[in-house]
């Protein structure tokens, strides 16, 4: 099984996250942030993987904490879950239409974090939730991670559908790179010998 559990404490956010990467796209979140709850709902259904989340935070104050430190606990179940990443088939990419907006996103789970986060985002909130929050949600990501993201808009007007495009197109590429390749399945796919 290639699952992990995640707890983090700190003076801003109390996170119990737990990821099962082969899964059926099974996921109870309570964030309490609405619009991240419905992109953490999409990403597991989208990328069938099982993610439980809970996370008590300073919401009061706004919803930056909240956020960035889901993004670090999704960040490293993956990682933990991945192990020494034997037979992965480490990339994975995904174009994703979400109606007006399309996105693009290329996954390289190389041990290296990076993100390139292309999407001019017309509004600046989306009911409550501030849309440049997205892009601090990955950036945690790709850190604790310890991956590559290249995420880009190629079209799109409407707020909402370009960051739910970003979130279903993550979550599809990231499906890819985690995946098993058969023929490799006892290798590192890296001339290294460790990702």
């Amino acid at each position: 099984m290639r699952n992990a559990e995640i707890t983090r404490k700190t003076g801003e956010t109390d996170i119990a996250l737990a990821l099962e990467l082969d899964g059926s796209g099974k996921s109870s979140v309570d964030t309490g942030c609405g619009f991240l709850d419905h992109m953490l709902t999409l990403f597991a259904k989208h990328g069938r993987f099982d993610l439980a989340v809970k996370c008590v935070g300073d919401v009061d104050v706004d919803y930056h904490h909240t956020v960035e430190d889901i993004g670090i606990s999704l960040g490293k179940a993956f990682f933990e879950a991945l192990g020494e990443k034997r037979g992965i088939k480490r990339y994975g990419s995904f174009i994703l239409p979400m109606d007006e907006a399309l996105v693009m996103t290329a996954a390289d789970l190389s041990g290296r974090c990076y993100l390139d986060f292309d999407c001019d985002i017309p509004t600046e909130k989306v009911g409550d939730f501030d849309t440049e929050l997205a892009e601090e949600f990955f950036w945690g990501f790709v850190r604790s991670a310890e991956c590559t993201l290249h995420v880009k808009k190629l079209a799109g007007l409407n707020s909402h559908h370009i960051i739910e495009g970003v979130f279903k197109s993550v979550s599809r590429a990231l499906k890819e790179a985690v995946s098993i390749d058969e023929a490799f399945k006892n290798d590192i796919p890296s001339t290294k010998g460790v990702l």
